[in-house]
């Protein structure tokens, strides 16, 4: 069978579980889980995975799921990845009322699509074609919240990173896979439905104490040290920093506080703040995350109290494969149309884990259209939902297809003129260095 009448076979699966596809992208958006708490979506993920006879193993980084499918040979693995979590969002008319999750950031199409393209690729029979197989992978916690929950599942020896992927990573699920592929929703105009290629921050994060001394607010404040008055000097000192950074290395730095105090009527002796310092580059956030640490410090000298910087490991910047890129490219073409898609060089502000993985293999992250509304807030919904679950499914059966047919030329193409900037062992080394930071 000629490759195109297997990718021919294998949409036209697809189209006839078009149905059930969006029925499992809707249920996900109507049940958001945080990371690591994604257990009820693990299920769904299980109970696809075994209506297609998937052998699957669960709990990989409390709620992870992977199921592998063997090709006629077995000569490249590529990995089709979905991210199990919502955002908090309590606005959202979707959220949980208990927790404030939504899914206004489309993971739960990138699962629908993920498995999707596993129901095109089993039902058809396509991977009996194939020279290579595929892992199906259902990643948790992309999004980098609650960083005080995930501090404590990794200090009681739960897990090792805050960010799924990266997890996975540690925990060596990356170790067989030759490259990767998943996709985000995006709201798109101008007629764009996809978009392939494109850069963006990566990131480290900081769980700030600030340290005072309690005193009557009234009667004596004059005895105590005000740890809030500290954590606002060393926010005005961030601020005082911001001049130096430079517009190409795109610095972001956005504090939080998260406890200011007590009661009002004490001098506050502890205050709690959150940060990131993202980035272009490691360099330059390396480089900006220093300055905001000799501000933080400035704060606490100003006014005689103490601070704690812990260091958290963020993610790494972005870097599609190009190669991979054109064509997964070429499939959004013979599925939306030329005109529906576009190669973008644009620079996202924003980050993912999937950038750790970038560092390490292969990888893609095009961007899919079909919602409306801004990311992360409570106007985000589902405007197309053939265009959100369907057409990524599609395209990503499609590429795993190009990537393994006859003799998995392309991916070993792919393979050979990839090179990582780590390995897993140097990459594991960089971010313990940061837990061992200040």
């Amino acid at each position: 069978m000629s490759k195109e009448a297997i990718k021919k076979k294998v949409c036209q699966v697809i189209e006839q579980h078009k149905a059930e596809i969006i029925a499992i992208g809707n249920d996900i958006f109507a049940h958001p889980e945080l990371g690591y708490k994604e257990f009820r979506t693990a299920d769904i993920v299980k109970r696809v995975f075994g209506d297609l006879g998937l052998q699957y193993r669960d709990q990989i980084g409390i709620t992870g799921v992977r199921a592998d499918a063997k090709g006629k040979n077995s000569k490249c693995r590529v990995a089709v990845m979905g991210e199990l979590d919502a955002v908090v969002c309590p606005d959202h008319p979707h959220a949980d009322p208990l927790t404030g999750a939504a899914h206004s950031c489309g993971h739960n199409a990138q699962i629908a699509g993920m498995l999707g393209a596993a129901i095109g690729l089993i039902k058809s029979g396509a991977m009996s074609e194939l020279d290579g197989d595929v892992a199906f992978m259902a990643v948790p916690a992309e999004e980098y919240v609650e960083i005080g929950y995930r501090q404590k599942l990794r200090e009681t020896g739960k897990i090792q990173f805050l960010g799924g992927k990266q997890e996975w990573i540690a925990l060596g699920e990356l170790e067989d896979i030759d490259m990767l592929m998943m996709f985000h929703s995006a709201s798109t105009t101008d007629g764009m439905k996809a978009a392939v290629g494109g850069t963006s921050n990566g990131f480290v994060g900081k769980l700030v104490k600030y340290i005072g001394k309690e005193a009557h607010a009234g009667g004596a404040p004059h005895q105590g040290i005000n740890a809030l008055n500290a954590a606002m000097v060393g926010m005005m000192a961030i601020h005082a920093n911001r001049e130096t950074f430079q517009d190409s290395d795109h610095i972001r730095v956005h504090p939080i506080i998260t406890k200011g105090g007590d009661l009002v009527n004490i001098v506050p002796a502890e205050v709690v703040m959150e940060t990131y310092v993202r980035g272009k580059t490691m360099d330059s956030i390396v480089d900006a995350s220093s300055k905001v640490n000799r501000a933080l410090k400035a704060g606490a000298m100003a006014v005689g109290a103490e601070v704690e910087i812990t260091e958290i490991p963020g993610y790494l910047p972005r870097l599609n494969n190009e190669l991979m890129g054109n064509l997964i490219k070429d499939n959004f073409v013979a599925i939306l149309g030329e005109e529906a898609v576009t190669v973008s060089q644009r620079h996202g502000a924003g980050s993912s884990d999937i950038g750790d993985v970038m560092h390490l293999l292969p990888a893609i992250h095009p961007y899919i259209g079909g919602v409306a509304g801004t990311a992360h807030s409570k106007d985000y919904v589902i405007t197309d939902e053939e265009l959100a679950y369907v057409a990524g499914a599609k395209a990503m059966a499609m590429t795993v297809i190009d990537l393994l047919f006859d003799g998995a030329q392309h991916a070993a193409k792919v393979v050979e003129e990839f090179e990582p900037v780590y390995s897993r062992q140097e990459y594991l080394s960089m971010w313990n260095d940061f837990f061992n930071a200040e």
